[in-house]
């Protein structure tokens, strides 16, 4: 029996794993296999942010994969978290009866939930606004290079 506590809970802590999904879905469900992609490149992006520095242009492509990953695990344990009871049983538990104690909400469940959205909000906003700002700052420096080029060549 699939358990919606424990679903919630294991989207949050080892959703971008794909632990979530083996969980509710298998070991033979691909975009759990898939998952851990994105999770790897963005790490590699904060290890080569941390170690090179933020003007590393693979670190700001890489590190958004990381925290939109997040992101879409979040917005999935709210989904999971927000279903009925009914629903819940329906998908994940055929054999039981719609009503059975797996899909019920409770209170960790709920505080999984409030978890789940601060972090996902947080994880989706610092991912928009790093990888915003590095665009924006890769454009200018661009600008100024080119600038720069326009103006010796005007000298002669």
């Amino acid at each position: 029996m699939k358990n919606k506590t424990i679903a919630v809970w294991l989207t949050f802590w080892g959703g971008p794993l794909g632990l979530h999904r083996l969980y509710l879905l298998g070991r033979y469900d691909t975009l759990a296999r898939l998952l851990p992609i994105p999770t790897l490149l963005g790490l590699y992006g904060v290890y080569r942010a941390r170690s090179i520095g933020l003007d590393d242009m693979w670190s700001w492509l890489l590190i958004p994969l990381l925290g939109f990953t997040i992101a879409a695990c979040a917005l999935n344990a709210l989904v999971y978290g927000l279903m009925d009871a009914e629903k819940w049983n329906r998908r994940f538990n055929p054999a039981q009866p719609t009503e059975a104690a797996p899909g019920q909400t409770n209170w960790f469940t709920v505080a999984g939930l409030v978890v789940t959205l601060l972090l996902g909000t947080t994880a989706l906003m610092a991912s928009l606004a790093f990888s915003i700002q590095r665009y924006f700052e890769y454009q200018y420096n661009q600008d100024q290079t080119v600038s720069a080029t326009d103006f010796r060549k005007s000298e002669y």
